[in-house]
Parts: structure tokens; sequence; C-alpha cells
């Protein structure tokens, strides 16, 4: 299970396009049809386009876009067409509750939000606005309330990968693990349920490592994790965090002492063309399937969209395929409609048309969405462990139904 070496590949022409095509997408939101055209619902969404995860936020609001678009060209509901209203947060606690403010303001029906949800719990409530996550924490899913995830938490993923880990153990002692991810609440909370599991299930768990969005250096942290005897490091929650913390890693000639696995938005094509061989054997969980799983009926129609829009083959960016997390949404304020009309159409009713959804998965990406449940709001339940082997994310479990974890006292 150690990492293992691996020839790199080029691909940063591809990144810098893909970049660039990032940009167009989040700076040319869909226009507004005419009235001629029909009616128009709006939907608020908050990403981070700037600042340190910019990369990863321009690509999953992409794909929302474009799964928006779709929609609308398929006439999925007759005579009425939904526009995305975007805000910038750059990461940043301020903006993000500024920019909900302003979509309130403007009168959305339901909110996106392309990252954390953690410090909106209140507003969402207090304001009645459903809205859909896709940072979650546990805190924002326990309780359920009008935060809706899309997937798993991230103690929740991690426990499904923490469970193959000691699968495949063969030694007689517990592994030691624990995790580096940026000194940031949704880190902390993480941190909090990933060790309550761990030691649940016998791993021994050691003291984390918190580092900057983007780590200048992180010798000091690795070493202190050597020194602990670390067998495992859960290293995220991105690719930009990751990077300068393998590649520290890698020169510090920890690769081969230390297993490094990744959080699902670590474990990507961009990280595999920044650490070149580093990143060989590298694993961690994720909640759908990835680009090159062609025969995956989600992903054909996935590349089939993205090749009608831009013209180009096949998917490079990870992030792009949040647009498997798209079709709820659209889905419940088609619902919405149907039951209440469209005059009547406000965030109670697409909550409640939320609440009706079960084992909905349109496009085939097999990993189904069910909000019946009036205790877990996490969408979809399902996460699998992949494996960086050849430049390339090969599955290396099956699909599992990841545990509920509520929020630690």
């Amino acid at each position: 299970m150690k990492n293992r070496m691996a020839k790199p590949i080029q691909r940063g022409v591809t990144i810098l396009a893909l970049a660039l095509t990032a940009l167009l997408l989040v700076s040319a939101c869909a226009p507004a049809p005419t009235a001629e055209e029909g009616k128009v619902v709006e939907i608020g969404a908050i990403a981070p386009l700037t600042g340190p995860v910019a990369t990863a936020g321009q690509s999953s609001l992409g794909g929302q876009l474009d799964y928006i678009r779709y929609f609308n060209e398929e006439q999925s509901i007759p005579g009425v067409s939904l526009k995305v209203i975007w805000i910038d947060s750059g990461l940043d606690p301020v903006r993000k509750a500024s920019g909900f403010h302003r979509l309130m303001e403007r009168g959305v029906v339901a909110l996106l939000v392309c990252e954390a949800g953690t410090g909106l719990e209140a507003l969402v409530e207090k304001n009645e606005m459903p809205t859909v996550v896709q940072g979650i924490t546990e805190s924002a899913m326990y309780p359920p309330s009008w935060m809706y995830g899309v997937f798993p938490t991230e103690g929740e993923r991690f426990a499904v990968m923490a469970d193959w880990i000691m699968e495949n153990w063969k030694e007689e002692r517990p592994p030691k693990i624990t995790l580096v991810g940026p000194d940031v609440e949704y880190s902390r909370e993480n941190e909090a349920t990933s060790k309550r599991y761990a030691e649940s299930i016998g791993m021994e768990w050691l003291p984390p490592e918190f580092v900057p969005y983007v780590s200048l250096d992180a010798t000091v942290n690795l070493l202190r994790l050597s020194a602990r005897g670390a067998d495992f490091v859960y290293v995220g929650h991105t690719w930009p965090v990751a990077v300068p913390v393998l590649k520290d890693a890698d020169r510090l000639g920890l690769v081969d002492e230390i297993t490094f696995c990744l959080w699902d938005g670590a474990i990507v094509e961009e990280l595999v063309d920044m650490l070149g061989p580093t990143a060989e054997g590298l694993f961690g969980p994720k909640m759908r399937p990835v680009p090159s799983e062609v025969d995956n009926p989600g992903v054909a129609w996935a590349r089939e969209l993205w090749s009608k829009y831009y013209g180009a083959k096949p998917i490079e960016s990870m992030q792009y395929m949040s647009i498997s997390h798209a079709p709820p949404l659209p889905h419940a304020i088609r619902i919405a409609i149907e039951k209440a009309g469209y005059e009547n159409l406000d965030g109670r009713a697409v909550k409640e048309a939320l609440d009706t959804i079960e084992d909905f998965d349109p496009h085939g990406f097999g990993t189904p969405f069910t909000y019946t449940d009036p205790e877990v709001r996490r969408g979809s339940p399902w996460v699998r462990v992949y494996q960086i082997q050849g430049n390339d994310l090969v599955p290396v479990s099956d699909w599992r139904e990841a545990p509920v974890l509520r929020p630690v006292p």
C-alpha cells in the first residue's frame, strides 16, 4: 500500500485551456430568457471563484451551469427556464454571508453552495432557503434542516476509506493514522469525527497537523508526523493544499515511510500533473465516477455534453464531474411548479419537493439521491476508494454506503 513511482505525463497546456474555459463559464452565466421565451426561476449560487481554491470552484460551478443549460434546452419545465445568479465568495466567510443576503434580496427560490456550507446554517434556517451544499460537515447535516448535501460528509467519506485500510492492513498492531488539512473550521470538524470513527474500528489516532491553504513549507508538520510514527496521513481537502505538502514529503524522503492518502477534492488529475511520480499509489474516497470510466452511463452522458458544448474530448477536469450532483435541485423545482404552480413557487415549495426525491439518478452515474429520510439529508450515501495508478484514477473498492456519523458532542 506504499506509494509507488511512475513516469509523469505533461498536461500543462490542457490544464491552462481548461482554466480559461472555466473562467469563461463562470463569467458568461447563461442569459435570461426573454419574455417571449417564457417564465424564469432564479437559483442562487455561491462559489469560490477567486482565492486559494478558485480552480476547483470554477470547474465545479461550470458543471452546474452546464447542467442548467442542458435542463433548459430539454425544456424540462414547459414554459419555464432556470437561471443561475452566482456570487464569488473568494472563500471568505464574510463575503459568503454577504452574498447570501444579496441573493435573498433578489428573491431566488433556492441556493447552491459550491463550497463548505459552514457559517450559513443559521441564515439558511432563518430565511427558509432550501440549500444544496457540496462541502458538507456533520454540523450542517445533523439535525436535518433546510441544508441538503449531495454526498456523505467529510468524516463519513473518511470512514469508508478507513474501513478499506483495515481490510488491507497486515500487521498485528493497530495502524496509526491522522490528517493534514487547512487550518479552518471545516478541517477541524472533520478531524473530530474521523478520530472518533478511526478509534472505533481499532485504529490509533495521532494528533493532526493544520497548514495554510497554500503551504509554503510543511517540513515541521511532516517531521512531527514522522516522529509520531504515522502509518497513514490523510491530506486535503483540495489539491492546492495537498500538492505542496506532498512535495515536501517527497523532498524529506517520507513517501516511502508514510502512506499518504487524499481527501476527495485532492485526488484529481491536477494533483497528478503537479506531483508526477510522487502521485503514484496515492488513494482516497470519491463520491462520483471519474471521467475515464467511459463504460459508466453517467460519465458517457457527461462526456457527450462536454463535447457538444466545447467540442473537446475527453473531460480532463475532475471537478467538472460535479455535474453529477446537479440534477436534484432543478428536478425539485419542476416538482414544486407542478404541485404549487409557478405563481406560488417559493422556498418552502422547493423544500417540500426535495423531500420527495428517492433513488434519483436520471443519467445513470450509479450514485442515486434520496431525501425522503427525515433524519438524513446527505443525498447520495455512496463512496468508493480510488487509487492513482499509472497516472489514472482506478477504483480499488466497490461502492459502499457510508455510515451516518453525527456531530461529536
